[in-house]
């Protein structure tokens, strides 16, 4: 696994914890989730504008593209 690969896999956990913590939900379910709209593989995608804005901005991502208000993945 390269380093930009553990930093990708850091954001989504920190995204699904947050999430989770925002939303009141298990991590378990929000992992589901994520995975279900496909909001890791976005996330990954588009790691490199996401990093250079903190980790807090996966959090925002992934609500953003689940609320249907996201064109970052078009």
């Amino acid at each position: 696994m390269t380093e930009t690969e553990r930093e990708q896999n850091l954001m989504i956990v920190y995204a699904v914890e947050g999430y989770a913590q925002r939303h009141g939900l298990q991590e378990k379910d929000v992992l589901a989730l994520f995975r279900e709209n496909g909001i890791n593989r976005l996330i990954r995608k588009n790691f490199n504008a996401l990093h250079t804005q903190g980790l807090d901005e996966g959090i925002s991502f992934a609500e953003d593209i689940l609320a249907g208000r996201n064109d970052k993945n078009a």
